[in-house]
Parts: C-alpha cells; structure tokens; sequence
C-alpha cells in the first residue's frame, strides 16, 4: 500500500507539473494577442524572433522561435520554439521545446501537431536572471512561490523529462488536451500514459488511461498502473480507478483510491474502496473492502485503517514443509515506524487467525506425512511485528482480550486426530521465525485441554497460564502425540484443576465398565511434552473414582492416565460413597440390602480407609492402586502395613509385599467378640458378651479380597506367619483370616471389619500361657473364642501343659473364655511330674 501511494504521488504530480507549465505558458503566451506581438502586417518569415515577458522588473519566460510566418486566415506558425518559464523566487528554470506550434485564432486553439520536450528542472542555486537571486546560493527547500514551482520543486529530485504529442490547447475552455502517448522520465524512474486533459480553470487533471510508472525504491523496482487518474488542483485530491503496484513480486490494487496531498506534494491520506488487495512474494495476501491510510510529511506511512471484513492469507514452504495462515477480522488499525514499516496492529469485534502445517513424508508413503493446525479466536488481539531485512516484516507477537481460545489439532498420516484448546481471559503470544507461534502466556480463567491419540482427555485450568510449542517436525516429534503433538511445555499457576478422562470404551458394558476419571488440584502444574508428563506441586491432591491422594509432588502420565505421587502420600477413600457408578463403596441391591459396590478396596468396613506411604502410583487402565515406602492402611480399627500395599479396585483385592525380613507386612484386625467368661446363660437370660479383641498377623505377603471378605498372609520372606491375638501366638506357613460380611453378622454384636474365623496351616506352632501346641492346622472362632487344633494321621495335633504333660488327639481344643482345653478323639495322655 505504502509502495503504491507513493508511486501514485509522483505520477500525478509529474502529470500535473506537465500540464501545469502548460496552463503558465497559456496566460503570457495569450493566442488572441499572438498578431499583434508577432505584427500584424507580417505575411513572411521573420528569423531569430525573441519575446521576453517581465513583471515588475523581474523577468517572468523567453520565448525563443529560430522563424515565424504568419498565415492567412488568422492562422500563425512557430519553427523551433522553446520556452524558458522563470520561478518566482527564482528556484528553477522550466523548457517547453517543439518544432512547431500552430495558432488558430477562429476556433482559439493553440497545436503542436509535432513532438513537444518539456524539462523541468529541481529547485537549486537561482539563476542569476531570477527575481531575488543570490548568485552560487540554493534558496529554501519550501519555496513560497506560485504553485507551479511548488509543485516542481516537490516531482523530483533532479530534472523531469517529458515527451508528448499532438497537444492541443483551447482557448475559450482553457483545457489542454491530447489523445497521444506520453512519456516521461526522472531520477525516480519513467512512467507513461494514453491520453491526457488539463482544465486550467478547474484545476481538474485527468489522465484517461494505461497509466504506469516504473521506479525504484532503493534496489528494487516499482512498477504502478492504473486504468484511469484524475487530480483536483484546488482540493489537492488524485483519484485513481482500478490502480495496482507492482513491487518485489508482490501486488497492491484498489478498485477506487482517493489520494489526498499536502501543497508540497507530499501524499497525506489514501481512501479505498470498492476492494483493496495486497499480495506479497511470499505468499502474504492481505484484502477488505474498504481501507485508509494516513502518511507523514515524507510519504511514509503511519496510520492504516481496514473494514468491512477484513481477510489475511500467508503461505509459506520450506524443503517438505507448507505453512498457511487465514486470518480474519471485521476492522484492523495499523501502525507504522517512521520508516513506514508496519509495526503494530490492532484487530476487533471478532478476530480470527487459523494457521495450518503440513510436513510431507520424506519417502512415496503418505502414512509419515504430519498435519499440525491451530486456530486464535478472540473479540480484539493486537499484533506487533518485527523487521526480518530487505523491507519485509514478519509478526513477532499477539494480544488478545476479552476472552482467547486457541484450539489446534495434529494427525500422522490417517492416524487419529490429536487436538487442543487453550483458554484464558488475557492472552499473549509469542512468534518465532516463519509466523510460527512459539509460546502463549494466559491470565484469568486459563485453562488447558487435551486428547491423546490413545483418546485419553485431559482438561486443565488456573489463574495463569504459559504454554511453549513445539517447533518444526523433529520438535514436534520430541514433544510426542499428547497436547495435539504440539505442545512441547506447559505450565499452570493458581488454583489448577486437573480432569483427567480415558477413552470411552465400546460395547454393552462400556458405561459400565468406563473407568471414573482423575481428577486434581494443586497451585501449580508442569507439563512437558517429552514423555507427556504433568508435574503437580504446591499441596497437590488427585481424585480417582473414590480415592483421594495427597503428596509433596504428583506427576500424571498424559498418555496412560497414571498418576505417580512421592514424598508424604496420604490416600483416603469412602466406601460409603456407595452406589455411584465407577466410585466404589457400599451399594444397595434390587431388595435394598447392603452390597458390595463397584471398585471399592478397604479392610471389610463401610467407613472410609486411610494410607499413609512415601510414594504411591495409580494406574488408570487397571484400577490399581500402589503405596511404597512404609506404606500403612487403615479402615475403622483394622490396619495393613508393610514395604509396598497394593489396591486393584476393578478385582476388589488388596495386596501387600515385603521382600525385607526386618520389615514384615503386618495386619491388624478387630476379632468378634463372644460369651463372656462365667456360667453358661440361662433360658430367657442374655449370655454377657466379651468386648472384640484384636488379631495380629504378620508375614512376608498379605493378599486380600473384598467380594470374599478373606484375608490370605502368606510367610514369603520371613518364612513364617504369626499371629496373635488376646490369648494365643501361633507361628505357620500361612494365616486365613475371614471378616463379617455386611447384612450378614454371625453374631449379635458382631459387625463388618471383624474377624469371624481364622485359620492357620503349615507346621502349626501355637502357645497360650505356659501351653505349647503343634499341628497342621489351627482355626480360631472369634465368636466362640475357641482355638482348635489339628494335625493329619501321620502326626497328631499335640500340646504340651506344664502343669498336664503332654496331650495329643485328633482335635485339641482350646476354650479361651474359662482357660480351660477340650480333647477330641484317639486321646492319649502323658503325666508329667509337678514342679517340686
């Protein structure tokens, strides 16, 4: 646009300085006085005529004509004329040269039917015949003379050169005219055009078509045309019709222009209409149907105003690599240095810019080509651009407000499709080379979201946001598929808020068996495209279904869904958060008693469970839940421990590892309480009951499962079990421990999370008081409080009594409540000598 007002300028005002120094040449050379000063008695040649025309002493033009011959029929001829036009300050001399004139004085008409040379010399040092002059000394670079001169010393800077023909002058109108071609030159360039008319009275200049200019702006040429011009002396306005500028490749074109300029010949004010375009040999294209632009005292430059829908089109390739960029908005305000490079613009009432990246694949396949896109939208953004060399500028950043919402998306090939959103109130971006935008900062309501090509959805938000994007086809690659391929960090402050949702599953039971999703809050959230991690610190907390985990930091994979806690873990979840569906707990069946629900992990109660460790790991595909460094669980009164307690929600089973000897897996559970010790009731007496005791178990692995509320320890590495209740340790291979279903109590005081039974197999070692028994198996009542013992045919259950000797049996059963033990079958009895 710039390039375009510029060459405008100059045409016009070469144009009207020609048609000008004909209309000064009109007045002094009147053709109704032409007999007279010629004489009117002369009917032959006159040779080596001079006219001089003066005003006040000073010399205002020289006519000079090698011969002059009057014809009849008030007709006259003028051979080898020139005339010397004198500025009135003195700061030029102007020629008009042609071999012949004629003079019509019955239609009043002036012809030079042959070639005319008009030059037009730059203001400089004052001819010494000049009014005013002062010899060797060039005057002011603002003449205060007529407009002619005006106009001149502002056309170039060195000398004008024009060439025309067939120019007619008409007296009573006092227009000048002529249909032919026109040519002129200067230190500009050279220009043309087909067909001229001045109106001296109007002021009105009117070039009638093929207008074209060629100049130069520093190396590069400039090439203008237009199919029709006309300029208002009075109003200093040019008008030009279908006009275009050709410059470095690229193209500017108004189907209307209105130029308004300054009485130095400086351009002003440019009005489009009608449709204005701007193309660039880089791909830019720039077009609205209506634009303005205010310019300097130079020309350049400073202000531009676009509307009526403006539209914006970059394209640009490098090697396998196409880049588009299609902006949009309905106004666009636009602000220039004072070197008239564009600098900064404002878009409003609805912005929109969509760029597209398309890398193809280095080899025949189209599986390996890779679509990146992203898209701004926002009620107003501001652009700043920055010079990139040669007169070209590329944006360097955007602004937006009111509202900002990116979305982009990426696909490999045929692959699916990876998109994202990012949101925030007040949105600023950052540009790298190529338009490529590199990194945004959000503030207000930012938010992040996201899906994988596995389909896992991730939604984030904060006070602040600031996003950095990965760059070309190898960052994009490092940065992997999560965030759209794109995003190669981020990072959120404030209040983040982290929703988390695997992809939906198909088929009959897919809502079923949907997994809940994870969500999270914290004040800060890192993400970083290598390895598609999401670091959460600063009071972190994630919730998964049911469970609630807090730490020092938490990390969340973006492609599996996993999250990773470490340092201070404490987990809690509520089983009796029952009923919904994918959050586990206690739930109601078609009768409405009690069920187990969906996912729920605990220790057999219906209260929430606690766990304490120094990391833990949740894996979203398999529901489980894993606690590392002396992890410890807790629901009601029954408590797990150990190196490593592993949940699996989908399987309902809790599992805890050691492989350390010094730090067993240890389980704590409340037994049911039985009879009270004393005689037995009596018929319509209530039996008094003795309070639940305790069972401590401990062992190298624990398995537990909820759906059968039995609890498995195996020996592992500590090669042994023990268990220990109120009133006896036993030491096996393993230890069965089986709870109180809920709805389903054995006893009248007994409860879910209780012990109803325990049994101990595998060279049984048991020992109460000074009681030390043997056997393959032993099984506990907590109801009853009985301990019995058994053994297989081979080796007997045996006990030894110090104060008895020695018992053996098929069964020995040992009465905790009156301390007293009961022998069942093949009973043989060793008396051992008391204690003396």
């Amino acid at each position: 646009m710039r390039t375009a007002v510029l060459a405008a300028g100059v045409l016009l005002v070469v144009s009207l300085v020609v048609y000008l120094a004909v209309g000064k040449w009109k007045n002094p050379f009147n053709p109704k006085e032409l007999p007279q000063r010629l004489g009117v008695d002369i009917r032959q040649e006159a040779n080596g005529f001079t006219y001089t025309q003066s005003h006040g002493g000073h010399t205002l033009f020289k006519i000079h004509a090698s011969k002059v011959v009057q014809l009849k029929d008030n007709q006259a001829v003028l051979h080898d004329v020139k005339i010397e036009l004198y500025g009135e300050d003195g700061s030029r001399v102007d020629r008009i040269e042609g071999d012949e004139f004629e003079y019509d004085k019955a239609a009043g008409t002036a012809k030079a039917a042959g070639p005319v040379e008009i030059t037009l010399m730059r203001p400089g040092v004052a001819p010494a015949i000049a009014p005013k002059a002062t010899p060797g000394k060039a005057l002011s670079d603002k003449p205060k003379g007529s407009t002619l001169a005006v106009a001149a010393q502002a056309a170039s800077a060195g000398e004008i050169h024009v060439k025309t023909s067939g120019l007619t002058f008409y007296q009573d109108t006092e227009i000048a005219s002529t249909p032919n071609h026109v040519d002129f030159s200067m230190a500009q360039g050279t220009g043309s055009s087909t067909g001229a008319t001045y109106d001296s009275k109007q002021g009105h200049l009117v070039l009638d078509r093929a207008v074209e200019l060629n100049t130069m702006r520093g190396a590069e040429a400039v090439v203008l045309h237009a199919q029709h011009g006309d300029f208002e002396r009075q109003t200093d306005i040019c008008n030009l019709r279908m006009a275009s500028a050709d410059y470095r490749g690229g193209e500017a074109t108004a189907v209307e222009a209105k130029v308004l300029f300054r009485p130095d010949g400086s351009a002003m004010r440019l009005d489009a209409t009608g449709g204005f375009t701007l193309s660039t040999a880089t791909g830019g294209h720039v077009a609205a149907p209506v634009g303005s632009m205010d310019f300097n005292e130079k020309s350049q430059p400073r202000h531009g105003h676009l509307e009526g829908g403006v539209t914006m089109v970059s394209v640009t390739r490098s090697g396998l690599r196409t880049r588009t960029v299609h902006g949009t908005a309905p106004t666009a305000e636009m602000e220039f240095t004072a070197q008239g490079d564009l600098r900064h613009t404002h878009l409003e009432r609805g912005v929109e810019m969509r760029s597209e990246e398309l890398t193809a694949s280095s080899s025949a396949s189209e599986s390996d080509a890779l679509r990146v896109s992203r898209t701004w939208k926002s009620p107003v953004a501001d652009v700043e651009f920055r010079d990139t060399g040669h007169g070209q500028v590329e944006p360097a950043s955007m602004h937006g407000a009111t509202g900002v919402v990116i979305t982009g998306e990426s696909q490999r090939g045929r692959g699916p499709v990876s998109p994202f959103r990012l949101a925030a109130d007040d949105m600023n971006g950052v540009f790298g080379p190529g338009s490529a935008l590199t990194a945004i900062t959000g503030v207000g309501h930012a938010g992040l979201e996201e899906t994988t090509a596995t389909g896992i959805k991730q939604t984030s938000s904060g006070d602040r946001l600031e996003v950095h994007f990965a760059s070309g086809e190898a960052g994009i690659e490092q940065a992997g598929q999560g965030a759209a391929g794109q995003v190669e960090s981020a990072q959120l402050d404030g209040h983040v808020i982290l929703v988390q949702q695997s992809a939906a599953k198909t088929g009959i039971q897919a809502r079923a068996e949907a997994p809940a999703p994870i969500r999270a809050w914290a004040g800060r959230a890192v993400y970083e495209g290598t390895g598609e991690w999401l670091h959460l610190t600063v009071n972190p907390r994630v919730e998964d279904g049911s469970l609630v985990v807090t730490a020092e930091k938490i990390d969340v994979s973006h492609e599996s869904g996993d999250a990773f806690a470490h340092g201070n873990v404490k987990a809690t979840w509520d089983n009796d958060s029952a009923g919904k569906t994918g959050t586990g707990g206690l739930g109601k069946d078609k009768a409405g008693q009690g069920t187990v629900g969906q996912n729920t992990v605990g220790l057999g109660g219906n209260g929430p469970a606690h766990v304490v460790s120094a990391e833990a790991q949740l894996h979203q595909a398999t529901g489980e839940a894993t606690f590392k460094g002396h992890a410890r669980l807790w629901q009601q009164a029954n408590s797990v421990s150990g190196p490593v307690i592993v949940l699996d929600r989908q399987r309902q089973t809790l599992v805890a590892r050691s492989p350390d000897p010094a730090e067993p897996v240890r389980a704590v559970l409340l037994s049911v309480g039985g009879p009270g010790p004393g005689k037995p009731s009596q018929k319509g007496q209530a039996a008094k009951r003795a309070t639940p005791s305790v069972i401590s178990v401990r062992g190298g692995d624990l398995k537990y499962s909820d759906a059968e509320h039995k609890a498995v320890m195996h020996s592992g590495a500590l090669g042994s079990v023990v268990a220990e209740t109120a009133t006896a340790t036993s030491i096996s291979n393993e230890v069965e421990l089986t709870l109180l279903p809920p709805g389903n109590h054995a006893g009248k005081d007994g409860g879910p999370a209780q012990v109803d039974r325990m049994v101990a197999r595998g060279r049984v070692t048991v020992t109460s008081g000074g009681r030390r028994g043997t056997g393959e198996q032993l099984v506990y009542s907590g109801e009853s409080g009985e301990y019995v013992l058994t053994g297989t045919a081979a080796t007997p259950p045996s006990m030894t009594d110090p104060a008895r000797g020695n018992v053996t049996g098929e069964a020995l059963i040992f009465h905790s409540r009156d301390d007293s033990v009961s022998v069942e079958g093949g009973v043989t009895k060793t008396v051992t000598t008391a204690p003396k």
